[in-house]
């Protein structure tokens, strides 16, 4: 009867290991940072806070944030709902208002919640709508900058009017635009993903005119393969790192922006709640009730930080020449 035989590497010769694929290697030097999982870790926390108070408050509505409950107003973090108004047993939170209540007695935890996913969902619709603006724009110049049309090449006419949007105040050519349309939250959105392409934009440029000459984009034009496929296949991939590292620390910039709209009252309107609006609405009662001022400008704060925590760490960990550095 025969027996298997297991097969056997030759004396002195030992197995290698897997090489590490540039998103493991990358993410491998990403945990090296203790900072930047510090602030992965914050908006982690984050998202999930934002997916709670749009659950919490708009689907399943346990907490309200626009109930108004005036005999309660003003009362500081950790105390107790008035039994007159609603029994404690009643309360999502065992009679207890977690961080206060404002000028009109609305749970300020409440708005809070809420506040999160409107303040994230805008950052991330305005970079989304940013982003995808710049890598069009930056690759067609980058791509077809040779191209002329008329008198002026494609990338001429493209960073031409690049230019021309830099020397604009970004904040105040936002805020002259969200004054002249209605308020609306869909309004933020647009105009700050509008207004915030530029850099983007140049990013991918200079990625393209680096990767346009490298064998490999040379070869696949030399195959007779489609120019979009040469583009979206090729050419994108490898020119999207430092994009995402912009569009993160874009995040944040949308987020304070949208706050500095809303502190000074052309952001989002009520009924829904910002953490900028939040903020405006304390301001005027910062020494009776400081928790109205403080609670949402740390909340800005510590998001803002953490999205150029993270930012910067990946800007550590997908640049190859600051990967060997390290």
């Amino acid at each position: 009867m025969a027996t298997a035989r297991t097969t056997q590497p030759p004396l002195g010769e030992t197995e290698l290991p897997k090489p590490e694929t540039p998103l493991q290697e990358a993410w491998r030097i990403f945990q090296k940072d203790r900072l930047a999982l510090s602030g992965l870790v914050v908006l982690v926390l984050l998202v999930a806070m934002a997916a709670a108070g749009k659950v919490l408050t708009e689907w399943v509505i346990v907490f309200d944030p626009a109930t108004v409950r005036l005999p309660d107003k003003f009362l500081p973090p950790f105390s107790s709902v008035s039994q007159a108004l609603i029994p404690a047993a009643h309360h999502p939170l065992g009679g207890v208002y977690l961080l206060g209540t404002d000028e009109l007695g609305r749970d300020v935890f409440a708005r809070m919640l809420q506040g999160s996913f409107v303040s994230l969902s805008i950052g991330f619709i305005a970079v989304g709508i940013s982003v995808t603006i710049g890598i069009i724009l930056g690759g067609l110049s980058g791509f077809y900058g040779n191209v002329k049309l008329g008198l002026i090449s494609v990338d001429t006419l493209i960073m031409r009017f690049t230019d021309i949007m830099l020397c604009f105040p970004t904040f105040f050519l936002i805020l002259t635009v969200v004054a002249l349309l209605p308020p609306s939250i869909y309004n933020i959105m647009i105009v700050l993903g509008l207004t915030s392409w530029m850099a983007t934009a140049r990013f991918v440029r200079a990625e393209f005119l680096a990767l346009r000459e490298q064998d490999f984009v040379v070869a696949a034009q030399a195959l007779g393969l489609p120019e979009s496929r040469i583009i979206f296949r090729h050419m994108v991939p490898n020119a999207i790192a430092p994009v995402l590292v912009s569009a993160t620390i874009g995040v944040a910039g949308a987020i304070l922006t949208e706050s500095g709209l809303s502190f000074l009252g052309f952001g989002v309107q009520p009924p829904y709640a910002t953490w900028g609006n939040i903020l405006a609405s304390g301001r005027g009662f910062i020494f009776d009730a400081p928790w109205l001022f403080f609670i949402p400008g740390l909340a800005i704060f510590i998001v803002v930080l953490a999205f150029n925590l993270v930012g910067e760490g990946l800007r550590e960990a997908l640049n190859p020449r600051l990967r060997n550095k390290g």
